[in-house]
C-alpha cells in the first residue's frame, strides 16, 4: 500500500518532470489549450484543482505544474486523502488539537492532496483551518505551501449532498482544470505511445519495440475507459514480453466499442455467447469499481465482495494492472 505522504527531493523533481513535458503537452487543440493556461498561472501561487476521470494523469500534471513554478527547486508534497485519518491529519499539517501550532514540511513547496474529496468532513475541517483565507495575515497554524488538489468526483455535487464543505471547495478552486479522458483526445495516442515506448524500454531495461500499423490502428479504435493509466500498462506488457501480438492476446481481436455492441451470430453457441457475455459483464463490473475506488484495490476486492487475490487475477485475466497513475 502506497504511503499517504510521499516527499520528493526539488533536486530530482525538476528532470523527471522535464521527462514528463511531452506527455503532458499532447497535440491536440483541448491539451494544447491546457498546456496553456498552466503555463500562465504556475508561476503565480492561486489554488489549483485538477478534475478528471481517474487514470488521466492528475499526479502528473501537479508535478508539471510544480516545475514550472517559482517552488520548483523546494519539496513536492503529495498526500493521499484516502488514506488519512481524524487523528493523523491536524498534525500533518502541524496543528495541534486547538488548531495551532508551527509548520513543518508545509511552510514552502508545492503541497499535492490527491482525491481531496475522500477527506472526511473532520480532516476537512483541519484543512480549512490550515490554509490562509486571503485576508488573514500570516500565522503560525497556515499552510503557506502551494496547494494543488485533485478530484475525479464533481465537487459541486459532493457540496450540496453536504459530503465537502462549501468554504473548502471555494478555497482550493482558485483554477479549475479539466483533464479531458483519453477517448476525447485520441490524436495524442500516437505520441504518448512512443513516449512509452521510450520510458518503459527504459525502465525495464528491454529493446524499445517499434508497433505495427495494425496495433496503432487498435489503439485509435479503442475507447480506453482506465485512460492514460490503461495505455501504459498495455505498453508496458508489450515492452517487458517483447512481442506485441502475445502481449496483447485476445484483447486485439475486436476493439473495446465493438466488443459492447457484438451479438451471437448463427455459427455461434450460446454457450459461448453467454461465456463472452459474462466475460465481458465482469470485465466492466470491475472497471466501475477500480473507478469508484480510484484504483485502489483492496476496496475494489471488498466492493466487488471477493478476495483481493482473486481480483488480482481477474485483472491479469482481462488484461488491466494499476501503474500509479492518477
Amino acid at each position: 500500500m502506497p504511503l499517504p505522504v510521499s516527499l520528493v527531493n526539488p533536486g530530482t523533481e525538476g528532470a523527471e518532470t522535464k521527462q514528463h513535458s511531452g506527455f503532458v503537452t499532447g497535440l491536440g487543440s483541448a491539451m494544447q489549450a491546457l498546456e496553456s493556461v498552466i503555463t500562465e498561472i504556475a508561476p503565480t501561487n492561486i489554488p489549483i484543482l485538477l478534475v478528471g476521470e481517474s487514470g488521466t494523469g492528475k499526479a502528473t500534471f501537479a508535478s508539471h505544474i510544480h516545475w514550472l513554478s517559482r517552488y520548483r527547486n523546494e519539496p513536492f508534497v503529495k498526500i493521499s486523502c484516502a488514506s488519512m485519518s481524524a487523528n493523523g491529519f491536524p498534525g500533518l499539517l502541524g496543528l495541534n488539537s486547538s488548531g495551532e501550532g508551527g509548520a513543518t514540511w508545509n511552510s514552502a513547496g508545492t503541497t499535492f492532496f490527491d482525491e481531496i474529496s475522500e477527506l472526511d468532513l473532520a480532516c476537512q475541517r483541519n484543512l480549512l483551518c490550515a490554509l490562509p483565507d486571503g485576508d488573514a495575515g500570516p500565522h503560525q497554524a497556515l499552510l503557506t505551501a502551494r496547494i494543488v488538489s485533485a478530484t475525479s468526483r464533481n465537487l459541486d455535487e459532493e457540496v450540496r449532498a453536504g459530503r465537502f464543505r462549501s468554504q473548502l471547495y471555494y478555497r482550493i478552486n482558485g483554477v479549475n482544470l479539466r483533464l479531458p479522458p483519453l477517448r476525447e483526445r485520441k490524436e495524442d495516442i500516437p505520441a504518448l505511445v512512443e513516449w512509452f515506448l521510450t520510458k518503459q524500454a527504459e525502465q525495464l531495461g528491454r529493446p524499445r519495440p517499434v508497433l505495427s500499423r495494425r496495433i496503432l490502428q487498435l489503439f485509435m479504435d479503442h475507447s480506453w475507459p482506465g485512460n492514460i493509466r490503461e495505455l501504459e500498462n498495455v505498453v508496458k506488457r508489450i515492452v517487458a514480453i517483447g512481442d506485441e501480438g502475445l502481449a496483447i492476446g485476445k484483447w486485439e481481436t475486436v476493439p473495446y466499442d465493438e466488443r459492447l455492441q457484438e451479438k451471437p451470430t448463427r455459427d455461434c453457441s450460446l454457450k459461448a455467447a453467454a461465456r463472452a457475455a459474462s466475460r465481458e459483464a465482469e470485465r466492466e463490473l470491475i472497471l466501475k469499481a477500480l473507478t469508484r475506488t480510484h484504483w485502489n484495490r483492496k476496496r475494489a476486492a471488498q466492493e466487488l465482495q471477493i478476495s483481493y487475490k482473486s481480483l488480482l487475477y481477474k485483472l491479469k485475466q482481462i488484461a488491466v494492472e494499476d501503474s500509479g497513475t492518477n
